[in-house]
């Protein structure tokens, strides 16, 4: 299968291009750090791209929380314009076949469940309560403390930030392609991706990134909130074995398949912070108190509908990829 890689030359992408050469497929790289033309906001250069090509696994987004609101317009013309320019030329070329690199955040908080209240939904959390360091959400209902669990692909997406509107506006976006076109499209809804070639030292990297970059300056990781944060920390080589399944399963025509990607092993930020310093023999980490305000406390998504329809399993362990990436090199941002 001959398979344009938008985004192929960064961090994920460049893991998704060698999982498909490894599997006898043809990757062709578009990435605008291999050439400043190829930006999927260029219809011309997207069409020519997709000359020859049976199916697109977009990788391509400006990613992270990044720096406030004033990157607002640069993250909706990046993700949801280049989004529309590509699936725009995909309906003309007659190429109907699309893996989009979808992402978790989307669901904004976690699935709760309150001991008197059950399953809950709690609200963005309270400036008062983040400088207070009270982290925890209560529940809406009754302000109790609640249990964080596993989110399915049905929980009702709440994106809590700039970048992950753009990426439920991705997903909506090819859903209507798919519709209009009988094109299959899947969504990998991405947990915390970390291990080699992760770019360093940038505001828009996810947080395994900033702690190997403060070891590799000699300084000690600085841990947001109190640490006790949940997420999953999936391996890059896992998350792009999970793109290559899901080219060559396909989905149903005419419609968008949503799963969520992660290891399906939960840690804490603070867990994750000790384990990657303790494998670079770097300082400990240091817990702030600090905190983002468009971060959210819990999230962790099931994954076993990826697991079970396109029989994908993760194969880095949390321990061996720590020390992996520990010693692995990071790129330039």
């Amino acid at each position: 299968m001959r398979v344009l890689v938008t985004g192929g030359a960064g961090f994920i992408g460049s893991h998704v291009v060698t999982a498909l050469r490894e599997r006898g497929h043809e990757p062709v790289v578009y990435d605008l750090r291999a050439d400043p033309a190829c930006d999927v906001r260029n219809p011309a250069a997207v069409r020519r791209a997709l000359t020859g090509v049976d199916a697109v696994c977009h990788q391509a987004a400006m990613v992270g929380l990044g720096t406030g609101f004033g990157d607002a317009a640069d993250y909706v013309s990046h993700n949801d314009l280049g989004t529309a320019v590509l699936l725009t030329a995909m309906a003309e070329e007659g190429v109907r076949r699309l893996v989009l690199a979808g992402s978790m955040v989307v669901y904004g908080e976690g699935r709760y469940t309150c001991p008197r209240h059950g399953v809950v939904r709690p609200g963005p959390r309270a400036v008062s309560d983040l400088d207070a360091g009270r982290f925890e959400p209560p529940c809406p209902v009754c302000g109790a403390d609640l249990s964080p669990g596993l989110v399915g692909e049905d929980a009702p997406a709440d994106p809590r930030n700039v970048y992950a509107t753009t990426k439920l506006a991705q997903e909506h976006l090819a859903a209507a392609w798919a519709r209009a076109t009988g094109g299959s499209v899947v969504s990998l809804r991405y947990h915390n991706v970390y291990g080699p070639g992760m770019p360093r030292d940038t505001p828009y990297a996810g947080v395994a990134s900033f702690f190997r970059s403060a070891l590799a300056r000699g300084e000690a990781p600085r841990v947001f909130e109190d640490g006790r944060q949940r997420r999953d920390f999936v391996h890059v080589r896992d998350v792009a074995a999970a793109n290559a399944t899901a080219l060559e399963a396909g989905s149903r025509e005419g419609a968008l398949s949503v799963y969520n990607t992660g290891s399906g092993e939960p840690h804490t930020v603070g867990e994750m912070a000790r384990a990657l310093a303790a494998a670079y023999g770097g300082p400990e980490p240091v817990v702030t108190g600090e905190y983002r305000l468009g971060d959210v406390r819990h999230i962790t998504a099931d994954s076993a509908l990826l697991r079970s329809e396109l029989g994908w399993k993760p194969e880095v362990g949390f321990d061996e990829g720590m020390r992996e990436f520990a010693r692995a090199g990071l790129r330039g941002a």
